[in-house]
């Protein structure tokens, strides 16, 4: 046997041995990294891409609890069947039950006023949070409370303690942060012996979603022995919204030591009916430890596409729980049947699977890039969802929730996730003209600034906030709508728009060398200070001229061409790592964190800038960053995240750098090579198994010296997606 097989007979016992198909992946996620700090990450029971994330809520409605949970806190006022993951902003929480003893008081409560509301402290020492499993003993009550859950279902067992005053609230009132239910209400349904065998229901609310609309169906292990509803006596919300806000008592007959229930509880963006449906197709059953087992399975499959060989634990750790939090969102948003509310509030049949939770200000950067190397399978429908939406409210997405858009952040993310797409070979069945129609049309609007845009030839400071910001992103949408017209063969409409993706360069400032925000009659805005930062009202959005200046990935080339020479460019680039590490003003923005200088890992803007060295041709500095930032903005304390997660981001930034490579351009299907972080890995592709290994990786030999790519000689700093898709070897040669 030659020594050309015996060695690739060693590799594939290697890769066997540290990742079989009986491989527990789950085990190796702790959903407890990023729930301190500002990470603001959903802990609780899901499946991959699910409606449902099924989970606590506490009672604080700050910044930091986004998600219902923070690691400082371990209050619950229940556990709602819907929560957000990483975002800055709060919202959802829907249909929230609650068991509970005794008679109590149907509302949130307040920790100052013990006996209050129907909250308990949640006995963390004890709690469990695993994929696909969420369990907390309620310290009020003495009750212990299980959950797992479906893509639309929940199912919910709780132990009690001997009780004769046993109930569950189901709270319709309570949402996230911001949101105020609109109006809620409750059917009930009977046995034929007139039992109450079945609650329905609805919540309506408006916040981050302006019209949100929820529909379920909670089914019980035992018939009630009552139902109770409940109406808020405060009418008004504190942000003035009438509304109709229930809760309903669900009595229980008396409970002996140890007795269990279960409830399951079916949502559904459409109906009461669709919630049923939902229920009888994913749940159909009672038994909690097999619908556990399904969705560890699940999650098995999906977390399995990538194995990573490393001996090294806690990175192990670190690497699968950020591959976890890429797949909470988007979120399927649809009944079983393809029904979906669309964006202009009209139910429709659906032909696709339909989604929502886009972040595509955070995510077109890395997280959706990865969608299309490890779920090529949902890209379409992705696809098709965006175009839907672009059909029922006359643009691509922004950041949609629930069907509703809720135009957060600046620029047209949607656009470069859509163009992306369609250059990689997702079109969903479009034709070249519905996808370059939705394409143009969302690029000509007359709203968030692109009217000013278009009368002045770049947005003024005086007249539009965060204006470089905004229009710095449209120049990144331009960029990636010039590909997809490329590719689809419209070439003037190409040109044009690659024209304006240079618009940037109004903001030159030659003489400081930074990009600043000018007024109406041409002049800069005054004074200046590239560390100051003002949230909401600078020139700038979560940043500071530092980072801003390097946010143009489109235009490398160009930005050479300003400061004069490629060494010019990169001595530049290396004053944003020497810079100081804190940012001035009173109000500066706190996603502005994860400090290396002024380079923020903490926020989204900048994740691409650490690639800019291997585009200027010192990938050697490049890969010593980015080794600096796997030590020290991720790690497996529950503060381990250095900012917001912000929906997959900044987990996907990790997965795709530590595999060797990352996009940084726009809807340019190509993977710049960066610092690979183990040993061997795979990762599972449209086209097979793409391997990937590290050979001589060490603490020493940290540098990419050679790429080969199945065997053969590959002499470009980047990686071709058409390459990855295939499947295949990338060998990186490490050294120092």
């Amino acid at each position: 046997m030659s020594r050309r097989i015996l060695a690739a007979v060693a590799t594939a016992l290697l890769m066997a041995a540290c990742a079989t198909p009986s491989t527990d992946y789950a085990s190796f996620v702790n959903p407890k990294i990023g729930t301190g700090g500002h990470g603001h990450v959903f802990v609780g029971a899901n499946v991959p891409f699910g409606l449902v994330q099924l989970g606590p809520t506490s009672i604080p409605q700050q910044w930091d609890w986004c998600s219902g949970y923070h690691d400082s806190d371990s209050t619950i006022i229940g556990f709602s069947h819907t929560h957000l993951s990483g975002t800055g902003i709060g919202d959802l929480f829907d249909i929230t039950l609650m068991p509970v003893t005794g008679q109590v008081e149907p509302s949130r409560g307040s920790e100052d006023v013990p006996g209050s509301g129907a909250w308990s402290y949640g006995d963390r020492s004890r709690e469990v949070a695993r994929p696909g499993y969420y369990s907390i003993p309620l310290e009020r009550y003495g009750i212990l409370a299980e959950l797992t859950a479906t893509s639309r279902c929940g199912l919910h067992r709780y132990t009690f303690p001997q009780s004769d005053e046993a109930a569950v609230i189901i709270d319709l009132e309570n949402g996230g942060c911001w949101d105020d239910a609109t109006d809620t209400g409750f059917e009930l349904e009977r046995d034929a012996d007139g039992q109450i065998s079945a609650v329905s229901g609805y919540r309506f609310s408006t916040g981050w979603a302006r019209n949100q609309k929820i529909f379920f169906r909670a089914e019980f292990s035992e018939p009630l022995a009552d139902f109770v509803v409940n109406e808020n006596p405060r009418q008004e919300s504190q942000r003035g919204i009438a509304r109709k806000a229930l809760y309903g008592r669900c009595v229980l007959a008396p409970k002996a030591e140890g007795q269990q229930l279960l409830v399951k509880v079916g949502l559904s963006p459409v109906s009461v009916e669709g919630a049923k449906a939902n229920l009888e197709a994913e749940l159909p059953g009672w038994d909690f430890e097999a619908v556990e087992a399904d969705a560890r399975k699940a999650w098995n499959e999906e977390l399995g596409k990538v194995r990573i060989k490393t001996a090294d634990a806690d990175s192990r750790t670190i690497f699968y729980t950020a591959l976890y939090h890429t797949m909470v969102a988007p979120s399927v948003f649809d009944d079983v049947n393809g029904d979906y509310r669309g964006s202009d509030d009209v139910v429709r049949p659906g032909s696709f699977r339909n989604y929502t939770t886009f972040s595509l200000w955070d995510t077109y950067r890395a997280a959706m890039p990865l969608m299309t190397l490890i779920h090529p399978e949902k890209m379409d429908d992705i696809v098709a969802t965006m175009y839907h939406i672009y059909k029922e409210q006359g643009d691509l997405p922004v950041w949609h929730l629930m069907g509703n858009e809720t135009d957060c952040m600046v620029g047209n993310p949607g656009s470069v996730v859509f163009a992306d797409a369609v250059v990689k070979g997702f079109r969903a069945g479009l034709s070249d003209e519905q996808i370059m129609d939705a394409l143009v049309s969302t690029a000509e609007q007359e709203d968030r600034g692109l009217d000013l845009r278009r009368r002045y030839g770049y947005i003024p400071a005086d007249l539009y906030r965060e204006s470089v910001a905004t229009d710095m992103e449209y120049c990144i949408a331009d960029a990636a709508l010039a590909q997809a017209a490329t590719v689809l063969g419209y070439e003037d409409v190409a040109e044009a728009y690659r024209e304006h993706s240079h618009d940037w360069t109004n903001f030159w400032d030659p003489e400081l060398q930074f990009l600043r925000g000018r007024k109406v009659d041409g002049s800069f805005t005054e004074p200046f200070d590239p560390i100051y930062s003002r949230h909401e009202t600078s020139d700038y959005t979560e940043g500071t001229g530092w980072q801003y200046l390097w946010l143009v990935p489109q235009d490398v080339d160009l930005l050479v061409s300003l400061f004069g020479s490629r060494e010019a460019t990169l001595a530049k680039l290396d004053g944003l790592f020497e810079a100081p590490d804190h940012i001035e003003g009173e109000n500066a923005s706190p996603d502005i964190s994860g400090l290396i200088g002024q380079y923020a890992h903490g926020n989204e803007p900048g994740h691409h800038t650490l690639y800019l060295y291997a585009m200027l041709g010192r990938s050697d500095k490049g890969a010593d960053l980015i080794r600096r930032v796997y030590r020290e903005m991720y790690t497996t304390a529950p503060d381990g995240l250095a900012g917001n997660e912000d929906v997959g981001q900044m987990s996907a930034w990790y997965v795709l750098s530590s595999l060797g490579f990352y996009q940084s351009e726009p809807a340019v299907p190509r993977f710049w090579i960066g610092a690979p972080l183990w040993d061997k890995a795979s990762v599972k592709v449209e086209g097979g198994t793409l391997e990937i290994s590290a050979r001589g990786l060490s603490e020493k030999n940290c540098h990419v010296k050679e790429v080969r790519l199945n065997g053969q000689p590959w002499d470009k700093p980047y990686l071709e997606y058409s390459d990855l898709r295939k499947g295949g070897k990338v060998e990186f040669i490490m050294g120092e």
